[in-house]
């Protein structure tokens, strides 16, 4: 996930009138969760805009190690060395995260799907490699992959996945959850304003030090090198998804590299996706979902959630969006 961020980050002392007083900004770009995450936060003095950086940092932190499958200590990779034997007692957030994904994939039918890692077909997108054997695989590959087979449990608060070789991932969501906690915290910690880039999560509260509003760039659908138009983030967050320069050639089509849980086949139609609402998380599950779903249907669902708009551009580079989004 890759989206321009038009945000000036400034290490200079500004007067807010709004506050009425002198505030600093102060910014740091560190890698987590295997990506580029770029923080700033607003506040009375620079020593405590890098404390606040710093717990920040500590709650992403947190929350990869919850959601990590990799990690034999996660939640995440307790539950899937447990499919098909028994459910497995999760913390109430990690239930609350799960319960939440099953709602988008039940709105997007299965276009976004954390069940999706049971499927273990492996496309090659680096060259030009002959894929029609791996159809043969798809069929049984599927039979691990569905949001159906995962069961939970309220009152207990379990996770079970229904057989051996389902297994869960948040690879679509992680990212945008992790932004989310991150700004909550900071929040509660009544911290004046600030912006957090999670590798195209983005989300912002307040404004900037000199009370202007956070901004972020829109690029030209012909040459993404350019801005098309800018638009503020107010109180709110973007998540962009694209399928970069790789892509599968497969029966004459080049597909790209966002997987259809549904059919185990790349996603064809789309080249970017971006989607505008309250919630980090959310924007990063839909901007997926949108993307397998094509430019009809991914502009019907959005179009029927409240506070959440979407551009989309096609693979003819044309732009799509819907009604709420105003480009100068």
């Amino acid at each position: 996930m890759k989206i321009f961020v038009g945000i000036l980050f400034c290490f200079f002392t500004f007067f807010n009138p709004l506050k009425g007083r002198k505030l600093v900004t102060a910014h740091r770009t560190v890698n987590l969760m295997g990506s580029k995450f770029d923080i700033t936060v607003v506040a009375d003095n620079e020593e405590m805009g890098y404390i606040n950086i710093e717990e920040a940092i500590s709650e992403i932190e947190r929350i990869d190690k919850m959601l990590y499958a990799g990690d034999q200590n996660s939640e995440t990779h307790l539950i899937n060395s447990n499919a098909g034997i028994k459910p497995v007692k999760v913390s109430y957030e990690m239930f609350r995260l799960i319960e939440r994904t099953i709602e988008i994939s039940k709105l997007t039918n299965g276009a976004f799907d954390i069940s999706q890692e049971g499927m273990d077909v492996v496309w090659d997108f680096k060259s030009n490699v002959d894929n029609e054997s791996i159809k043969d695989e798809l069929s049984l590959s599927l039979t691990n992959v569905g949001y159906q087979n995962i069961v939970l449990n309220a009152k207990d608060l379990t996770v079970f996945l229904k057989k051996k070789g389902v297994k869960i991932g948040f690879g679509a969501i992680a990212k945008g959850y992790a932004v989310d906690k991150a700004k909550e915290l900071l929040v509660r910690k009544q911290v004046l304003g600030g912006a957090i880039n999670g590798a195209g999560d983005f989300t912002t509260w307040g404004v900037k030090a000199n009370g202007e509003k956070w901004m972020i760039g829109i690029a030209n659908p012909v040459g993404f090198a350019k801005m098309f138009s800018w638009i503020p983030v107010l109180e709110s967050s973007v998540s962009t998804t694209e399928s970069c320069n790789d892509f599968v050639p497969l029966e004459n089509t080049r597909f790209s590299s966002v997987l259809d849980p549904r059919t185990g086949y790349p996603a064809v139609g789309v080249n970017r996706v971006s989607v505008f609402s309250k919630s980090a998380e959310l924007c990063d599950a839909l901007s997926t979902a949108v993307f397998v779903l094509g430019v009809e249907r991914g502009l019907a669902i959005i179009s029927q959630l409240d506070g959440t708009e979407v551009i989309i551009v096609d693979n003819n580079n044309v732009m799509h969006k819907t009604e709420g989004i105003l480009l100068d």
